[in-house]
C-alpha cells in the first residue's frame, strides 16, 4: 500500500511539475517574442490560483503551446499561442480549434421558459423554432445592455444563453425572483469549443457525419460522439465557416479535444486563441470592452436591429427602449479606418478621440487587418459625428492619427462566407 501510494504521489508531482514548467516556458517564450515583434504591449507574471477556474481543455492548451491567458466569466481563456498574425492566416486558410469554455451558459427551463426568456430580450422570439439560434441582447429595465449572448432553443421549454463576459445569470435570477413564473435557472455543465475556418466542415463531417456538417447558419443539434454528449451549432466569433461544440460533460474535455485534433490532422488543424483581427473584420463586438450596461442597443452600430418591439411581447426593457427610440440617442459606437503604421496586438487602454481640438470620445477596439491592409477601429462619438465619412483624430501613444467613420462590418456585410453551403 505504501509503495502504491508513493508511486501515485510521485506521478502526480511529476505531472504537476511538468505542467508548471510547460506554462513557464510558454510564458517566457511569449514575452520575448511579443516584445521583439510588437514592442508595445506590456506583460507581468500571472499566477494561477483556485479562484480562477480552468476549462476542461486547460492542460491540452498548455501542451499545444498557449503562452498567455486572460480572465473571462471568472475562467481562464487562452489569448495567444505564438503569433497572432500567423494564427489569423491559419484561421482563414485551414481550420482552428479554440478553447472557449469561458462562454458559460444560462439554462432556462420549465413551463414558463419561453415567456421568461422573452422578458430578458427585446428581440422577438415568438417564431424561434427548436434547434434555432439567435443573436440577442439582454437588456435591463433602463435599456442598458446586460449581455449579448447567442440564444439556443433546445426545446419548447429549454433555452440556453451562451454568454459574453458578464454575470448575466445573476440578472436572470433577479428577474425571476419577481416575475412570478414557473422556471428553473441554472448554469449547466457545458464547455464549448469553437472549430473555425474553411476546413471546419471536413472535420465536422469526419467526426459527426453529414447531418451535423450540413447544419444551416445559426442552427444547432443535440448529438454525441461515441458517448460524449454534445450540442453543436453553426456559429462562431469569426465571420468564417465554423461550428461550436458544446461539451455537456466536463469530465470528457481532453477526450473531446483529442478526437477533434485527430480528425483535423490531415487538414492542418491547430489550436489558436480568439482572433481579434477576424472578429473586427466581421463587425463582431466584445461585450465589456466595446459596450457595457451603460449603453443601450440604439447606441451601438449593428445592435439596433435586435430591438423588435412591434408586438405585444412582455419585455422588462420595453418602456425604456420605446422611449429611447422616440427621443433618439446622443452618442454612437461606429467603425473607423485609422491611418498610420499597422497597429499591433490589442489596446492596453482606450485612446482619446478628438474633433476640432477637443476630446469627444474614445477608441475602444483597434486592430490591423492583414488581408485588407488597413487599421480597423470602433469608436464612441457624439451622434453628430457618426455619419460615414466624418474625420476624427485618434490620440495614440505614438502620436496623432486620422480616422474616418466607415460602415460596419469591414468585410462581407451579407455574411456570405459563414453562410456558405457545403461543397
Amino acid at each position: 500500500m505504501n509503495e502504491k501510494r508513493s508511486s501515485s504521489e510521485a506521478v502526480a508531482q511529476n505531472e504537476k511539475r511538468s505542467s508548471s514548467e510547460a506554462v513557464a516556458q510558454n510564458e517566457k517564450r511569449s514575452s520575448s517574442e511579443a516584445v521583439a515583434r510588437h514592442g508595445t504591449n506590456r506583460s507581468f507574471p500571472f499566477y494561477f490560483a483556485t479562484w480562477y477556474k480552468k476549462s476542461p481543455y486547460f492542460r491540452r492548451t498548455v501542451e499545444a503551446g498557449c503562452t498567455s491567458w486572460d480572465l473571462y466569466n471568472h475562467m481562464l481563456i487562452p489569448t495567444m499561442y505564438d503569433d497572432d498574425v500567423e494564427e489569423y492566416w491559419h484561421l482563414l486558410n485551414h481550420v482552428t480549434l479554440w478553447d472557449v469554455a469561458v462562454e458559460r451558459q444560462v439554462e432556462i427551463t420549465g413551463p414558463d421558459a419561453a415567456r421568461f426568456t422573452q422578458l430578458l430580450t427585446p428581440r422577438d422570439l415568438g417564431r424561434t423554432m427548436v434547434g434555432q439560434c439567435k443573436y440577442v441582447t439582454i437588456c435591463a429595465p433602463d435599456g442598458g445592455i446586460v449581455n449579448d449572448p447567442i440564444l439556443l432553443k433546445l426545446a419548447e421549454d429549454r433555452f440556453w444563453l451562451s454568454l459574453a463576459d458578464s454575470d448575466a445569470m445573476l440578472f436572470a435570477l433577479g428577474v425571476a425572483a419577481f416575475a412570478g413564473m414557473d422556471v428553473t435557472i441554472r448554469e449547466p455543465d457545458v464547455s464549448p469549443l469553437q472549430l473555425q475556418g474553411p476546413k471546419s466542415k471536413d472535420v465536422i463531417r469526419a467526426l459527426l457525419g453529414d447531418a451535423v456538417r450540413d447544419l444551416k447558419y445559426y442552427w444547432c443539434i443535440e448529438t454525441e460522439l461515441d458517448g460524449i454528449p454534445l450540442v453543436v451549432s453553426r456559429t462562431g466569433w469569426t465571420g468564417e465557416v465554423g461550428y461550436e461544440l458544446y461539451l455537456c460533460d466536463s469530465s470528457r474535455g481532453e477526450e473531446l479535444w483529442d478526437r477533434v485534433m485527430e480528425a483535423g490532422a490531415q487538414h492542418r488543424i491547430r489550436a489558436i486563441a480568439p482572433s481579434d483581427q477576424r472578429r473586427m473584420e466581421a463587425g463582431i463586438l466584445n461585450y465589456g470592452n466595446d459596450m457595457d450596461i451603460t449603453n443601450n442597443p440604439f447606441e451601438v452600430t449593428g445592435l439596433e436591429r435586435l430591438v423588435e418591439l412591434d408586438n405585444d411581447n412582455e419585455v422588462v426593457s420595453r418602456a425604456a427602449l420605446e422611449r429611447i427610440a422616440r427621443q433618439g440617442v446622443r452618442r454612437k459606437m461606429v467603425g473607423v479606418t485609422i491611418g498610420g503604421e499597422p497597429l499591433s496586438m490589442w489596446l492596453e487602454d482606450f485612446w482619446p478621440v478628438s474633433h476640432d481640438g477637443r476630446v469627444v470620445g474614445r477608441l475602444v477596439s483597434a486592430s490591423h487587418s492583414p488581408r485588407l491592409n488597413l487599421n480597423m477601429g470602433y469608436v464612441w462619438v457624439p451622434i453628430e459625428l457618426a455619419e460615414v465619412g466624418t474625420v476624427v483624430g485618434i490620440d495614440s501613444p505614438d502620436g496623432a492619427r486620422a480616422a474616418a467613420v466607415t460602415s460596419l462590418p469591414f468585410l462581407d456585410p451579407k455574411k456570405d462566407v459563414p453562410r456558405a453551403e457545403p461543397a
